[in-house]
């Protein structure tokens, strides 16, 4: 049985991965539901008011999943509770939370991971985080299309997100080498288009054998 949890910036490939994975490995996807996040717009055009909105929806949701994943024992991810932290730290570093906002989400997701380790499963099998470059992810979100994502350096606005991506990107390098919670791996996605079948083959093949060594190292813990 199998739970992945995949992780990276936003338009790293982790939607396509985690897709994909799920099919290889004949298992459920489970998708964090963006396009009927009711605040992610909002959030996009007005940070300061919406962040701690934003923040508590997507804690619950990612709450969710992951408690029906390791109940399920079955499951690939596109995202993760792990790294819910890491964007509301982002919010207190650019002054978009206060830093009771803050502590009150630290204080719930603290407890929902508590729960979490009470259940039968407590921790994914293996996260696998796709690295990109920042030009990548520039190119990447430009592609993807979604207009409260796009970046116009022209306006006070644009200039205010490109900042914001910047600081997610320095500090997401950070959060992979701190987690902690089960094995991990890192795909340096500046290598591969998955949407060819060889590059497929080789991110395919480097998951699954470091989610064998996971296996191994599980067993012998025993």
């Amino acid at each position: 049985m199998t739970v992945i949890v995949l992780a990276g910036m936003i338009a790293a490939g982790k939607s396509t991965v985690s897709a994909k994975l799920a099919h290889e490995l004949g298992t459920d996807l489970m998708i964090e539901p963006v396009d009927e996040n009711p605040i992610l717009p909002l959030y996009y055009n007005n940070k300061e008011k919406y962040a701690f909105l934003l923040q508590i929806y997507f804690l619950n949701e990612r709450f969710k999943l992951i408690k029906q994943a390791l109940k399920n024992n079955k499951n690939v991810l596109d995202r993760s509770i792990y790294e819910d932290e890491l964007f509301t730290r982002i919010n207190l570093m650019e002054d978009n939370i206060t830093q009771v906002e803050y502590d009150v989400y630290k204080d719930l997701l603290d407890n929902m991971l508590e729960e979490i380790e009470d259940m039968p499963k407590k921790a994914p099998d293996l996260l696998v985080y796709l690295d990109i470059t920042f030009e990548k992810f520039l190119s990447n979100l430009a592609k993807r299309g979604r207009v409260f994502e796009q970046i116009d350096e022209n306006t006070e606005k644009g200039k205010k997100d490109l900042a914001y991506f910047k600081l997610l990107h320095s500090e997401y390098q950070k959060w992979y080498e701190e987690y902690n919670y089960s094995p991990k791996i890192k795909i340096d996605m500046n290598k591969y288009d998955v949407n060819k079948k060889e590059d497929w083959d080789q991110v395919f093949k480097l998951i699954m054998d470091a989610f064998d060594e996971s296996v191994r190292d599980q067993e012998k813990d025993k």
